[in-house]
């Protein structure tokens, strides 16, 4: 797994393909950013932020003001690995990130998302 990559991920130029991903399988934008404000404590104000200084993955997450205790329930294969097993703590985050979106996309409830 490349990581270098992965760090210098924009989250600006990946957050309109998750809204892509889960708009076409009827979910809405919305609920996209209520997956990201729970997993990062990011609200609307600081999302856009984030989004308008273009900030890596790296950043994002180190900048979140604060991760979901309940973080560590997300569990899967994502892109061939297993999410809890990913020993970098910041791959691991844009992991739980991805797999939320992918749940999102795939019509998961919200709740069950959300690891209420």
């Amino acid at each position: 797994m490349d990581k270098s990559r992965i760090y210098r991920l924009l989250f600006s130029s990946v957050y309109p393909l998750y809204i892509q991903k889960v708009e076409k399988k009827g979910r809405t934008v919305e609920e996209l950013n209520a997956i990201i404000y729970w997993l990062t404590g990011y609200n609307e104000q600081t999302l856009q932020q984030q989004i308008d200084l273009k900030n890596d993955f790296e950043t994002f997450f180190a900048q979140a003001p604060q991760m979901h205790p309940n973080a560590s329930k997300i569990t899967g294969v994502i892109c061939g690995y297993r999410v809890e097993d990913i020993e970098d703590k910041v791959v691991q985050q844009v992991r739980y990130l991805d797999k939320l979106v992918d749940e999102l996309a795939k019509g998961r409830k919200m709740e069950k998302i959300l690891r209420a």
